[in-house]
């Protein structure tokens, strides 16, 4: 079980941070900041992508499901996991026209849990940001799904794993793992915008790296600074709730030796 503590001095902080945070996040702007807006897609490409988001989408239902029968104790930081993406996505920095800059927050789901289960996180997020805070859109759910809670999720995962292999530091391989799955969430995105408005000389390819360059200034920097909120707060997980991250075999490492890195995810 989670134990309780009285909180000290940083960990009040840290709730005021994330308060107003949230408090922020809740209050849209006339901005027109937008993953991708409502009608900047044609149909054809709304109707494809959200096509491949299915079967993603079932077995992530399927993961949630059968997670919430069997590991209940897990339910608490599984609500945690998907106000974390709600409040960081929310927080939004307009950049190229009919798109916008920010964290995604998925990589910590994917980590945690696995990439369906992100993806099921993520399109709860984006349908509520989309009805309340006019950040997205119902006709683009299906290409943001993907990008940011398809295909994020799985480079973070799958980065993870493999670093976990090859024995890699474990700060370090959090961080690398959602930092990256940021940075690949938005070449998913500049590549659908590419498609859907290819450049008149250079095609879909030169398209996509100028979406690519107007996107780099302002996500990089959002990209190193979730990898480091991924790390605190997995951190913060293994002091506080110990029992439930062992659970999710993500206990701290000098406390289990080598295990951490022997075991996986039933997803994996």
């Amino acid at each position: 079980m989670i134990t309780s503590t009285k909180p000290g001095r940083r960990e009040r902080l840290l709730f005021a941070l994330l308060t107003a945070g949230s408090l922020f996040a809740a209050c849209p702007t006339p901005v027109g900041a937008m993953h991708i807006m409502e009608g900047y897609l044609p149909a054809s490409h709304c109707i494809v992508w959200g096509a491949i988001c299915v079967p993603f989408l079932a077995w992530g239902i399927w993961r949630v499901t059968k997670l919430t029968k069997e590991r209940r104790k897990l339910m608490l930081i599984l609500a945690m996991t998907g106000a974390f993406i709600f409040v960081i996505s929310s927080l939004k920095i307009p950049s190229v026209t009919g798109s916008c800059s920010h964290m995604t927050g998925t990589g910590l789901a994917a980590i945690l849990f696995g990439p369906t289960v992100a993806t099921v996180l993520g399109i709860i997020v984006l349908v509520f940001q989309a009805l309340l805070l006019a950040h997205g859109g119902i006709t683009t759910l299906g290409a943001n799904t993907f990008s940011m809670a398809i295909a994020g999720p799985l480079l973070s995962f799958g980065l993870y794993k493999l670093n976990q292999k090859l024995h890699m530091n474990q700060k370090v391989n959090l961080f690398l793992a959602a930092a990256l799955g940021d940075l690949f969430t938005y070449c998913v995105t500049s590549f659908q915008l590419a498609l859907a408005h290819p450049s008149a000389g250079t095609g879909v390819w030169g398209s996509a790296v100028k979406f690519l360059g107007v996107f780099a200034p302002t996500q990089v920097p959002l990209a190193a600074i979730e990898g480091i909120l991924t790390v605190l707060i997995v951190m913060g997980l293994q002091k506080v709730a110990g029992e439930e991250m062992d659970l999710l075999h993500m206990g701290r490492p000098q406390e289990k030796g080598g295990a951490a890195d022997e075991t996986e995810t039933d997803e994996a």
